[in-house]
């Protein structure tokens, strides 16, 4: 059972990183080998429409022909059982260098022949880790969720495996909220929020780890 998580925070150590971290932790307590991928250490572009992904009789049908330090990664990513994502929530929407991740990984897999989803003959089951500044109240009210939802059903469609995301709220930014102009945030319930609310989020991460990894262990072991 392999697991690759995947950083789309440019913090190694923050909230995201944390998050996918516990995610980790939960699938090695069922005996998973696990990897953590941080995209902010790499170079590489999103896709670039070559579309040598969809020739055909090529050698790159259904992979990414473009040679960069993403290349080894998509390959490793193609073999693992189960992928955990991780993205801060930036102007809405995720990361740019996940978007870019995601272009790279999922659109070569993305057939254009009626009647088909996809040409990866795998199935990887995944999870989606999104961290937020904002409270739980505004990503309702902007229907953040939407967001969530359509990258979970293009992870199963895909990638054709189950797939699953988890929240992570109102999260602390700064270690001192003093030196920056943040006067619309109450640093108080902040730290509130990260003493009391985070670690709850990161049961929560470390049980859906463990979930993904053992159920999908258990399907392989019947195949």
């Amino acid at each position: 059972m392999k697991v690759i998580a995947v950083n789309g925070s440019p913090r190694k150590k923050w909230n995201t990183a944390a998050l996918l971290q516990k995610a980790l932790d939960g699938a090695e307590s069922v005996g998973a080998e696990t990897a953590l991928i941080h995209l902010y250490d790499l170079s590489f572009k999103g896709c670039t429409s070559c579309f040598a992904c969809k020739r055909k009789d090529q050698r790159h049908l259904g992979q990414c022909a473009m040679k960069d330090d993403l290349t080894n990664i998509l390959e490793k990513i193609a073999e693992c059982d189960v992928l955990l994502l991780g993205s801060p929530i930036y102007f809405s929407s995720i990361t740019g260098e996940m978007h870019s991740f995601l272009e790279r990984l999922l659109f070569p897999k993305l057939t254009y022949n009626v009647g088909h989803g996809s040409v990866f003959k795998g199935k990887i089951a995944s999870g989606f880790i999104y961290t937020m500044n904002v409270s739980e109240d505004i990503l309702k009210k902007f229907n953040y969720e939407a967001l969530f939802h359509l990258y979970e059903s293009r992870l199963q469609m895909i990638l054709n495996g189950t797939s699953e995301f988890l929240i992570s709220t109102d999260t602390y930014q700064f270690n001192d909220y003093s030196k920056y102009e943040a006067s619309m945030f109450d640093e108080k319930h902040k730290a509130r929020v990260k003493a009391e609310q985070f670690p709850i989020d990161c049961q929560k991460a470390f049980e859906m780890g463990a979930r993904l990894a053992d159920i999908n262990s258990s399907h392989s072991s019947k195949l």
